[in-house]
């Protein structure tokens, strides 16, 4: 999995699998972070449990969370907002690499 470091935060790259029986990081596909939602992919449903779950994942507000580029697609480009290095090292912990 790929992680780029900004000015202020980082960016990655998600693949969500929408209406999944329970919302959950899957683990690495690739150079993808793979998370099942259970919402639906109508009107952001599904974006906004993304935003919840890696939010939740990482220790951040929803706020500092952006899709920068994937909104009506499964594969998303993410930015967190926050320390680079924090939130990376966070990142690599809580997806097992």
């Amino acid at each position: 999995m790929k992680v780029d470091r900004v000015g202020d935060g980082i960016k990655f790259l998600v693949k969500v699998q929408p209406k999944a029986s329970k919302n959950e990081v899957v683990g690495i596909e690739g150079e993808y972070l793979k998370i099942k939602v259970s919402a639906p992919p109508t009107r952001g449903k599904a974006n906004k449990e993304c935003i919840k779950l890696i939010s939740y994942w990482l220790g951040v507000k929803t706020s500092q969370i952006e899709i920068e580029k994937g909104e009506t697609s499964r594969l998303k480009r993410i930015k967190v907002k926050g320390n680079p290095q924090s939130l990376e090292d966070k990142l690599r912990n809580l997806a097992g690499f």
